[in-house]
């Protein structure tokens, strides 16, 4: 039996029987069956019923009062040698402390995850996440086996009791079928990158694709940005259409010489004889939790360059409409996605659901139509400028929305007419404010025939000029807000 040292005895759960006198663990009796078949004892009786009698045998450390949050750690030795198992006890307290800490994050507000972690598999399967239910703990009964069965050992559970709101299944499917459709439709057409593959995409994206085309066609790659990224450049001037997924911009760093280099560069470094047809597409900007190395917005650096088409969706209809167009574009097209967006649900109208439908690249899209002022936006700020913008008409103020959906290049014409209209500009984004792309429209308005329908100085909203904090409080007030954006409407409208 697990010695369980006196200074743990106090926090373990209630409904566990408490050791006996030579401080040994002993498992709560199981119920008796009665003569008509019934089981003595109403606590067992049911689902939840059973889960109690289930916790019962098994010594929980560290439990919380109900409806609080509960850091659990389940201790079942998988060999007869126990003694042993005393020491990982104290080996685990450590990592629950960093682990609570985690918890208060609130990480994308997701719904309650539990983490494990297996003594007898820890080697062979590391790290696991699983979902848990909302009445409790998960995995419990240890890890399924491929084989069959259940992997005993030492489980770390953790959960987060569910927040009460709506849940809004995610809807990556915008993207997903645009891609389906055009391997279909093209059999030079082919994705690559880090689990797009068996794993379904990280972010589920490619979801059913590898089961369709196959591995010629849905290719899993090392981790190895530069190498996956130099092969599908190779490919696309071979002849082939190659879909490019990193899985953060962020990483795109490791690559940009094949990016910047290799494929922007050399249609016109052989004067227009070979083309460079491959999209570069993934999550961009900031996420949450992630801090400054994975928190950066592209949009500005690639539109830099010239020889990259760069677009940036908001909606489901942008991406679908947009990925379709740049892999039937000849040019390499940079597609800067929003992590945060994937888990957000839109819906498809009806001509989005055609094969055949397309969004232009470098058209912009007016998302709200509004006369006193003008707000243009790119990915998931656009949401952001809509909330303030149906705050703001409460009060009177109606804000013309564009979504600019391409940043290079940028249709500065659809800008133009609006702020001919709207005499005022605001621009957001998530970006850093230093030569960002807020600057190059308040730039292209200042030197264009807009300018002059100006009554008001145009107004930036940015992400703050400093790497990405870590600190929830700090990392909310690095990104433009709603409140942000009605607080510079109305600055600039002077009310």
């Amino acid at each position: 039996m697990l010695q369980i040292p006196k200074w743990q005895q106090q926090a373990m759960r209630p409904c566990c029987q408490s050791p006996n006198g030579s401080g040994q663990w002993v498992p709560r009796p199981q119920p008796t069956t009665k003569a008509d078949g019934s089981q003595a004892g109403s606590h067992v009786a049911g689902f939840s019923g059973r889960r109690r009698a289930l916790r019962s045998s098994r010594p929980t450390i560290g439990c919380a009062r109900p409806g609080r949050r509960r850091f659990c750690v389940v201790i079942r030795p998988p060999v007869e040698d126990t003694g042993k198992m005393a020491v990982v006890v104290g080996l685990v307290r450590g990592p629950l402390r960093q682990v609570s800490g985690l918890l208060k994050r609130r990480f994308h507000r997701s719904a309650p995850a539990a983490l494990q972690v297996t003594g007898t598999d820890a080697a062979r399967r590391g790290w696991e996440g699983v979902p848990s239910s909302r009445a409790g703990l998960s995995g419990l009964g240890g890890i399924a086996d491929p084989g069959g069965g259940r992997v005993p050992g030492m489980i770390l559970a953790v959960s987060v009791p569910a927040r009460r709101h709506s849940h809004r299944q995610p809807s990556p499917r915008g993207r997903r079928q645009g891609m389906d459709e055009e391997l279909e439709r093209d059999e030079k057409v082919f994705l690559l990158g880090e689990e797009v593959a068996q794993y379904d995409g990280a972010y589920k994206v490619s979801r059913g694709l590898w089961k369709k085309y196959g591995d010629k066609r849905i290719i899993d790659t090392p981790i190895s940005e530069m190498g996956f990224a130099g092969i599908a450049v190779g490919a696309a001037m071979a002849g082939l259409r190659p879909i490019c997924e990193f899985m953060t911009f962020n990483f795109s760093m490791q690559a940009i010489d094949q990016v910047i280099n290799s494929a922007a560069k050399t249609y016109y470094m052989s004067a227009g004889l070979q083309p460079v047809p491959i999209v570069f597409r993934g999550p961009n900007g900031a996420s949450a939790g992630v801090a400054a190395q994975h928190s950066q917005c592209f949009a500005a650096w690639y539109g830099h360059c010239p020889g990259l088409k760069v677009v940036s969706p908001w909606n489901s209809e942008d991406a679908k409409g947009l990925i379709k167009s740049a892999i039937r574009d000849d040019n390499p097209v940079v597609m800067l996605e929003n992590e945060l967006m994937y888990g957000v649900a839109f819906e498809l109208p009806a001509e989005a659901q055609s094969k055949d439908f397309l969004i232009p690249i470098g058209k912009a899209k007016i998302e709200r139509q509004g006369t006193n002022i003008t707000v243009v936006a790119h990915s998931r700020p656009v949401g952001h400028c809509l909330e303030a913008a149906a705050v703001l008409s409460k009060e009177g103020i109606e804000c013309e929305v564009i979504n600019l959906r391409t940043i290079r290049p940028m249709d500065i014409e659809a800008i133009e007419a609006s702020v001919m209209k709207t005499n005022h500009l605001v621009t957001v984004e998530g970006g850093w404010p230093q030569f960002g792309v807020g600057a190059e429209i308040c730039a292209r308005i200042m030197e264009g025939p807009a300018f002059n329908f100006l009554d008001a100085p145009a107004v930036r909203v940015t992400g703050a000029d400093v790497p990405m904090p870590y600190a929830k409080i700090l990392e909310d007030n690095s990104i433009p807000q709603v409140k942000d954006i009605i607080f510079a409407v109305k600055k600039t409208l002077n009310v």
